[in-house]
């Protein structure tokens, strides 16, 4: 018993031991201050999910997600600065000292954190303005497209169609050309070109061409103020070439290479009952001197 309670004491007095020379920061206030960072930590992020679980579903009138997303991530690096602040205070550390921090931080920004602040001025930018929303599908000048997932202080996280998260730097929204296909709503107008042989009937081509938009899901064909229609663009050197012009909802809006490939299946698979004949390259020879004689012979299999 008295062995333990030595040791309990030993103990006791390695944690209350000063560190580095100073009296006021011990083990155990070393301690302390992880465990006010760990709980702030949780509890922020506890907040945050809290949070976000109050949009999901949910529409407020003068508040959207993007908003509240900015609200929630501000608090949670609130929450971090100010439990860091009481943690130093917790093991004696003289805050009139940030000060002088705050010069040396002011310095390292104008050297080697400008991108960062940029970043992180840039993200709240972007949050208040709301030019980009969660949900949005974007494209980039540097040929980055895909789907807004997450917008943070320092990066926005796109995410593509083919489930690849890039994370983009906010500063690229601000400085970039980015061309937001869902800004403003969830419908767009899109061209499909597609081409037939000279002599098709141009009226059953876009009679064909309207039915194969019918079995597109997500296809806008019923709204009077957005038809579809049918364009004959040009005289190509081997066919007609028609443009299906359509609107088309969110899920196809976002999706422009499958979105093509559907209508390009579904025109085929009409032209082919209307027995309209899709082109292929044909070149006409011209001989200027001499003879040339072509003889047509059926193939055996042909003949019997």
């Amino acid at each position: 018993m008295d062995w333990f309670i030595s040791s309990l004491d030993k103990f006791i007095g390695i944690i209350h031991a000063p560190i580095l020379g100073e009296d006021s920061i011990t083990l155990s206030s070393v301690f302390g201050f992880m465990l006010i960072v760990i709980v702030a930590w949780w509890l922020s992020a506890s907040i945050e999910r809290l949070m976000q679980r109050m949009t999901l579903g949910r529409t407020y009138r003068h508040i959207d997600d993007a908003t509240f997303y900015l609200i929630s991530r501000l608090l949670r690096y609130i929450i971090w600065i100010m439990a860091t602040l009481i943690g130093l205070s917790y093991i004696g550390f003289n805050l009139t000292g940030l000060a002088f921090v705050g010069g040396a931080i002011g310095v390292g920004i104008g050297f080697g954190l400008q991108s960062i602040v940029s970043n992180f001025i840039s993200g709240i930018v972007l949050i208040l303005e709301k030019s980009l929303k969660l949900g949005d599908f974007i494209e980039m000048s540097s040929g980055t497209n895909g789907i807004v997932k997450e917008i943070g202080l320092r990066y926005t996280r796109v995410t593509t169609r083919d489930n690849i998260d890039i994370l983009v730097p906010n500063s690229e929204f601000i400085n970039g050309q980015v061309t937001n296909w869902s800004f403003s709503e969830k419908l767009r107008r899109i061209h499909v070109p597609f081409g037939v042989a000279y002599g098709a009937n141009k009226e059953q081509v876009k009679e064909a061409v309207l039915l194969a938009a019918n079995e597109v899901a997500g296809a806008i064909v019923d709204d009077p103020s957005r038809p579809a229609e049918v364009w004959l663009t040009e005289f190509g050197d081997s066919s007609l070439n028609f443009e299906l012009v359509i609107w088309v909802g969110n899920e196809l809006m976002s999706r422009p290479a499958r979105t093509r490939a559907l209508f390009l299946w579904e025109i085929e698979t009409q032209l082919r009952n209307y027995e309209i004949e899709i082109p292929f390259p044909q070149r006409d020879l011209h001989i200027r001197s001499g003879e040339l004689h072509v003889a047509m012979k059926k193939a055996e299999h042909d003949s019997r």
